[in-house]
């Protein structure tokens, strides 16, 4: 019994792995960057730190505690921006990454570049917030 619970987690686990890792791959392939990083640790980040328009440097930034909260946050919001997503999307991407990357992957979303081209996003409220 043991045995077989051990194998169908490992099954489950996996999928969501591979899920997670296509999913990564794909929103960096629609946004003009080499799928493989993604899976690069470390570089993935300033790839992603590209695909948002932000500086390289904010990786350190990643380093600090409690600052690297406010920077992802920040990072997912301006990437739900850049495939012209609203702060909705955000929240999700935030909570719940293994249901809205694969959204946002496989779905018809289309890279609009940094932070979704002019202005940024729907509300000039909320996004002069989140710069």
């Amino acid at each position: 019994m043991g045995v077989l619970l051990i194998v169908f987690l490992s099954i489950i686990y996996l999928s969501i792995l591979v899920l997670s890792i296509a999913s990564y791959w794909i929103v960096y392939a629609k946004a003009g960057k080499p799928g493989w990083a993604s899976i690069v640790p470390i570089y993935n980040i300033v790839v992603l730190l590209e695909i948002v328009g932000k500086p390289i440097w904010w990786i350190l930034l990643m380093f600090i505690p409690i600052v690297n909260i406010v920077i992802g946050i920040k990072i997912y919001h301006h990437l739900s921006l850049s495939f012209g997503k609203d702060v909705g999307f955000t929240v999700g991407l935030i909570l719940l990454p293994i249901i809205f990357f694969p959204i946002l992957a496989f779905s018809d979303a289309e890279y609009q570049g940094p932070t979704g081209g002019e202005g940024g996003g729907n509300s000039p409220e909320l996004d002069q917030n989140f710069r």
